[in-house]
């Protein structure tokens, strides 16, 4: 059964978003710290920057955007790792954390470090 694109109410929010540092914690590249690029929270699933590189072959054709031509032969790119895999490093205090979340002055929840007590979303 093929998943669907719409957030249904099965979805949970993750706990890491796009431009968060994370810790890879299993799988081949366990310990690689990395940049969040983009977050798939109907998959549950993150792409890291540098991590889980996979290698495409890709042949040259003609016809990209705007006529121009398009990245040839092997290119690398990370592909998607599950959430339950990475873990939030604190830009304040640089340690992986598990992250609380706690109602800010505006009102809005916000998350906190649960080592150092700091922000960890700038509001």
């Amino acid at each position: 059964m093929p998943k669907t694109e719409s957030k249904s109410p099965g979805v949970r929010k993750l706990h890491v978003r796009k431009g968060d540092t994370v810790l890879v914690l299993a799988g081949r590249d366990k310990g690689k710290r990395g940049v969040v690029l983009r977050a798939m929270p109907s998959e549950e699933r993150v792409v890291v920057e540098g991590v889980n590189m996979v290698t495409r072959h890709r042949k040259p054709r003609p016809g990209g955007p705007r006529g121009q031509q398009l990245q040839t032969g092997t290119i690398q790119k990370p592909s998607p790792i599950h959430v339950s895999n990475v873990m939030l490093v604190c830009p304040r205090c640089d340690t992986p954390t598990r992250a609380r979340r706690v109602v800010g002055e505006s009102g809005r929840r916000v998350r906190v470090c649960k080592n150092c007590g700091e922000l960890i979303d700038s509001v």
